[in-house]
């Protein structure tokens, strides 16, 4: 019998329960074999098992719930030394040869998925996301499926019917069905739909190619000659220009124009500024702190004159821990808290179509490029972790040869402007 692996952080409910939200804790009970434990923000953790396999790799497997709340039934609830035992027992499964054979054979794609997902808790950033794309388009098209059936026409078929659907809606979870939007109809629209069905072709090529690098499966040719969409993941870039940014915040409340003013200030995402305490505004540098988001890594944004202002102001007097934006109400800003208040102002400040939160870090970057900054320098402020992204959205506006060689060598025409039409400040 296996001895035992003792944890003070693991072995009882009471110090499980103070543990951190969110993070994994491994303890060894075995040679290449750790018990792990995570417990989200509601409700009791749960067990998994990670094991260093032959081919060099590591795999995990979801286990049970832990007994942080429910008591231990030896099925689906395990305590700290039930789950060792299940661990073990997963972990000689996972190395035998002849259940790599049955895997490969019986692999469903909702297997597929479970595996993938296993994996993905580990490595990925936004799990409900994934798990979304997974449930609304992959798993009722192919959940039953087993991989070694599948084949590039169906999944083709799957592919093309995907950009033809129209785009969901936010539906309440107590509605009886999903609601959509209309059909798309505009080229724009049209263009959309088919980037949204490249990206949920990614996720599941991500899903089966896992499998077929695990070995779970033996080809990868049914999904490998399935192409994407080829030239529709270049939308063209909405952005304000200062008179309509002035516009905006003019327009706004003044808990949200704060928010629209961190945004243009220093071209952080919604999450990333909502995030935001005290503690991470530096006025002896002149910067501001944004905290590892989307792209995994934190960054130091320098602000202007009048940003350094903005945020002094809104850091005085406040305690490092504190967060610097909260709505009029004292709470938190939570995901889309603002998308009704940002609607009504560009409605008030005559600003059409509506834009998104997303848009004014669109603006910032797109400021900044027409007056001159590289590519390079746009892309650290932005955090993203090379210059592809930044180049597809901004270059145009960073290249002047093009416009010099207009406004110097085109000649005129012989247009006169109408002195009497002015443009909107």
């Amino acid at each position: 019998m296996a001895r035992t692996a003792r944890s003070s952080k693991l072995e009882t409910r009471t110090s499980r329960l103070k543990l951190a939200i969110g993070e994994r804790h491994y303890v060894r009970i075995g040679k290449g074999i750790s018990l792990g434990y995570r417990r989200g923000p509601e409700g009791s953790g749960n067990w998994e098992v990670r094991v260093f396999m032959p081919d060099g790799r590591y795999d995990f497997r979801a286990l049970a719930k832990a007994d942080d709340f429910i008591d231990a039934n030896e099925s689906d609830v395990l305590d700290y030394y039930a789950a060792q035992d299940r661990a073990r027992q997963a972990a000689e499964d996972m190395r035998h040869p002849t259940a790599v054979s049955a895997r490969r054979r019986k692999l469903t794609v909702k297997a597929a998925v479970d595996h993938y997902m296993d994996w993905y808790r580990h490595h990925g950033k936004s799990v409900k996301g994934m798990e979304t794309t997974i449930n609304a388009h992959i798993l009722p098209a192919f959940g039953d499926m087993q991989v070694v059936d599948l084949d590039s026409q169906a999944i083709r078929k799957w592919h093309q019917d995907l950009s033809r659907m129209p785009a969901r809606k936010r539906t309440s979870r107590y509605a009886k069905a999903q609601q959509f939007r209309d059909k798309p109809a505009t080229e724009e629209e049209k263009r959309a739909r088919k980037s949204t069905a490249n990206r949920v072709l990614t996720v599941f090529k991500a899903i089966l190619n896992k499998a077929y690098d695990h070995e779970l499966v033996k080809d990868n040719q049914a999904w490998s000659k399935v192409k994407a969409f080829r030239r529709v993941e270049e939308p063209v870039i909405r952005f304000l220009t200062e008179a309509e940014s002035t516009r905006l915040v003019n327009a706004c409340a003044p808990d949200l124009r704060s928010l629209i003013h961190a945004a243009l200030f220093t071209g952080a995402r919604y999450s990333e500024i909502t995030a935001m305490r005290a503690m991470d505004f530096n006025s002896n540098t002149g910067s501001i702190f944004i905290n590892p988001g989307k792209s995994g890594r934190g960054r130091h944004v320098p602000l202007n004159r009048e940003g350094m202002a903005f945020f002094s102001e809104l850091a005085a007097g406040k305690k490092g821990s504190e967060l610097l934006f909260i709505k009029s109400d004292g709470t938190p800003w939570g995901k889309n808290h603002h998308v009704r208040a940002l609607k009504e102002a560009c409605r008030n400040a005559r600003i059409e179509p509506e834009i998104t939160f997303h848009e004014l870090r669109h603006t910032y970057a797109s400021l900044l490029a027409q007056a001159g900054a590289d590519l390079l320098v746009i892309s650290k402020l932005l955090g993203h972790s090379d210059t592809r992204m930044t180049s597809k959205h901004y270059a145009h506006l960073c290249d002047r040869t093009l416009a010099n060689a207009v406004r110097n060598l085109l000649p005129g025409f012989g247009h006169k402007p109408d002195r009497k039409v002015r443009p909107i400040a």
